[in-house]
């Protein structure tokens, strides 16, 4: 059986999707305190190279929460 097929895609996808869409706004809050410290005085936006490795790891841990979401309600069918 793959991983990867019928329903699994979808909740897999779906929780993707969803992971990206809520941590675009947490990412930039904190890229915002991470280049000003502690004082937020205005709101800048990360340059494209910073935006590249922004995207790269919030994909990688979508992808990672798509699949552990899978897999633990898939575990939690067997209990």
């Amino acid at each position: 059986m793959y991983i990867i097929s019928g329903p699994s895609a979808h909740l897999i996808a779906v929780s993707f999707c969803v992971y990206i869409v809520v941590n675009i706004f947490e990412n930039l809050i904190h890229y915002n305190i991470g280049k000003f410290s502690d004082k937020i005085t205005h709101f800048d936006m990360p340059t494209q190279k910073d935006w590249i490795k922004i995207i790269i790891v919030m994909c990688v841990f979508a992808l990672l929460q798509g699949v552990l979401t899978f897999w633990f309600q898939k575990k939690q069918k067997l209990i």
